[in-house]
């Protein structure tokens, strides 16, 4: 907006002539005495257009430019926010030993899978004996380099037909302090879920081995239980050969790299699987 020669009222200074505009700046001729301010600054406090029509057009301005501050202040905040939660996970893993389980598989009945892929909200079940019974069970393995494995079978179906129905990563400074709700906090970015069609190809006993007893293909009683760090690597390889949609196997990838990454496992050197299945 050129202003060059429009007049003016300072609530101090009076009547004046704009006769210089910079980017940032305006000059004004009061009477020979000539003022800088900062523009578009000061008409937002102490000077107004005369001219009613461009003072219209400059307040559209303000508010444009006011838009596109609140935007860039809170692209900052995120920035800032990601930078705090990067740090924090630094900080977390360089003082944890990765675990060679660290990883975590849930035994969900199959009513509760929509419940749980709709919210991503996963409970660890409560203690059920004891001075602490009723209280949500420990994950104390778990940090931001974990993932959840989700498995369902139904009534009817052997335990060599559980499935896996999708994963996720925990969240980035999860410390394996479970809160009174006995939720483990899923990563907003990090999740794969499968189709019934993949599920099926996605047998849980084909990556899973009791290593005391490796023909061994039951899951006698609770909700989870800890899962090597490889298998799970396994697993992510597989859903990515298994994928057809371009976008979902970019996002399986991503999760792949990222696992691989926080769980120092080479991605380009994972054995075959060797469940009790195989």
């Amino acid at each position: 907006m050129n202003l060059i020669n429009e007049e003016i009222t300072h609530n101090v200074f009076g009547e004046g002539n704009i006769v210089e505009h910079e980017e940032s700046f305006i000059t004004v001729d009061f009477n020979k005495d000539l003022k800088r301010f900062v523009y578009p600054d000061a008409f937002e406090n102490f000077i107004t257009l005369n001219n009613r029509s461009m003072a219209e057009s400059l307040e559209k301005v303000f508010v444009e430019r006011k838009a596109e501050e609140k935007i860039l202040e809170k692209k900052r905040k995120e920035e800032k926010a990601i930078q705090v939660l990067e740090q924090q996970r630094r900080e977390i893993l360089k003082n944890h030993k990765i675990h060679e389980s660290s990883q975590i598989v849930f035994w969900l009945d199959k009513e509760k899978q929509s419940e749980v892929l709709g919210d991503w909200e996963i409970s660890t079940g409560s203690i059920q004996s004891g001075k602490n019974k009723g209280l949500p069970n420990p994950v104390t393995r778990l940090r931001p380099n974990s993932a959840g494995v989700l498995t369902v079978r139904t009534a009817d179906q052997a335990e060599t037909e559980r499935t896996i129905i999708g994963l996720f990563m925990v969240g980035d400074t999860f410390t394996g302090s479970i809160g009174e709700d006995g939720l483990v906090p899923t990563h907003p970015e990090y999740r794969i879920q499968l189709t019934e069609e993949e599920a099926e190809k996605m047998l849980f006993w084909n990556y899973y081995k009791n290593k005391n007893y490796p023909d061994r293909t039951s899951w006698n009683s609770g909700t989870f239980r800890y899962f090597d760090n490889i298998w799970t690597a396994q697993i992510l390889n597989d859903i990515i050969a298994l994928k057809t949609d371009e976008e979902q196997i970019k996002e399986a990838q991503e999760f792949m790299s990222y696992f691989c990454k926080l769980n120092a496992i080479d991605m380009n050197n994972i054995p075959e699987a060797e469940g009790s299945l195989r």
